[in-house]
């Protein structure tokens, strides 16, 4: 008789469904994954230790590019340590603006799961319908920061700069006639907030569409339920948050457990599933991106009455007012204050802290030690993404190799937070 032994496999980390650089050696017999062990390291961009080599304000831009598909909520984790240490108060008007923008994260994140994980599968369909809406909401981004994909608009105190009163406008060129720009510009003849009221009128209909393209699609259902399955306890043992624990029925999240903002002021559901394999995942992410549109929705209604300050008026903190820098009214302090800001930074205070949010994938946490200086002593960041793939080994053992591209799907893992 000759001897069966099992082989292994390299997953990754060239290939397409395995989101960012994995490397997955799996363990085979026959198409029957037996184990499968996850090597991180390839990206290696040492986050954590570049902030201590820059002040606490240049390594704001450092956050957007921990999860590139949640970039605010990984700024506003950040804002709310130096916020602590500091001991400054956020203005009321800031906190709903970064409220409206983690939502807006929120859904430009389950956007391009929900659109590449059904790609992975084989829906090819879903990922033009999701990154459609993605790039509208990107012009939002581009509206308040100047960049679509690392928009650096969180400040601590508050953030960069109000809601601008008009959107940039589609151009007359070749390739669109009048008819076509007419349509196009519609939505963009008012405010900011008149062009997200108009998107979250039109994309509970969206979501609609997408449902109706994949909730009850055989061959999706077949991909995904009963696959990767884990218990309420099993989840709360692997340390999961998210999606990924309240698809395992666990009504788990921190803007209702642990408000901060203005979370607790608001109205929405926590949506949990109960089976706690890829479908109830898959479920709960589609609510929520529903229950984002009903938090959108009042922090809009909140900040067309209420006006006001957006960031800090601490001059240590944030910088003066333009006016106090350029032109006939500048004067001498708020130059000096500008260019102190701007050069040296501000000094935190001795002491260490915790701050966490609910990011789209989870709990994300920043534990930061300062030694009184304007750099950090240290920054340490608790990753959803990282907890969440160090699961893949057991959700993965018994299931066949194409159920491994479901499973990297589900997990919504992006690795510039996993490999720090």
């Amino acid at each position: 008789m000759s001897e069966i032994r099992n082989y292994t496999l390299n997953f990754g980390p060239q290939h397409p469904a395995a989101h960012g650089v994995l490397r997955l050696v799996l363990e085979l017999d026959g198409e029957v994954v037996e184990r499968a062990d996850p090597h991180i390291g390839l990206l290696h961009r040492g986050t954590e230790k570049l902030t201590e080599s820059r002040t606490w304000l240049q390594s704001m831009p450092f956050m957007d590019r921990l999860d590139y598909m949640a970039m605010m909520c990984n700024e506003h984790a950040y804002c709310l340590a130096i916020e602590k240490l500091l001991g400054i108060e956020v203005p009321e008007r800031a906190q709903y603006i970064r409220v409206l923008f983690d939502e807006i994260t929120r859904v430009l994140n389950h956007l391009v799961l929900i659109g590449s994980h059904a790609f992975d599968i084989g829906a090819m369909t879903m990922i033009l319908y999701t990154f459609r809406e993605r790039e509208q909401l990107f012009d939002a981004y581009e509206a308040v920061s100047g960049a679509r994909m690392h928009p650096a608009y969180y400040r601590p105190g508050g953030v960069y700069r109000d809601l601008p009163d008009s959107m940039p406008k589609y151009k007359p060129n070749r390739f669109k006639n009048e008819s076509q720009l007419k349509a196009l510009n519609a939505a963009r003849e008012g405010s900011l907030l008149d062009y997200l009221e108009d998107f979250f009128e039109r994309f509970p209909k969206c979501c609609d569409d997408y449902e109706t393209l994949l909730t009850e699609n055989r061959i999706w259902k077949q991909r995904t339920v009963g696959i990767g399955v884990a218990t309420a306890e099993r989840a709360l043992a692997l340390g999961w948050t998210g999606p990924m624990l309240r698809g395992s029925g666990v009504a788990w999240d921190l803007r209702r457990k642990q408000p901060y903002a203005v979370y607790d002021r608001l109205e929405f559901d926590i949506p949990v599933g109960k089976n706690g394999d890829c479908y109830d995942r898959y479920l709960c992410r589609m609510e929520e991106m529903r229950q984002s549109t009903r938090i959108i929705r009042q922090c809009i209604e909140w900040l067309r009455k209420n006006p006001g300050p957006v960031i800090t008026d601490n001059l240590k903190v944030a910088p003066p007012r333009r006016e106090k820098i350029q032109g006939d009214t500048a004067d001498m302090e708020g130059l000096i204050h500008h260019f102190k800001l701007f050069s040296e930074g501000f000094n935190v205070p001795e002491g260490e802290v915790y701050a966490t949010i609910e990011h789209p994938k989870g709990e994300l946490g920043v534990y930061a030690i300062s030694d009184g200086a304007n750099k950090p002593y240290r920054i340490r960041l608790r990753t959803a993404g990282f907890v969440h793939l160090a699961a893949m080994d057991e959700l993965a053992r018994g299931h066949m190799i194409a159920d491994v591209v479901a499973l990297m799907g589900t997990l919504d893992v992006v690795f510039g937070d996993v490999d720090r």
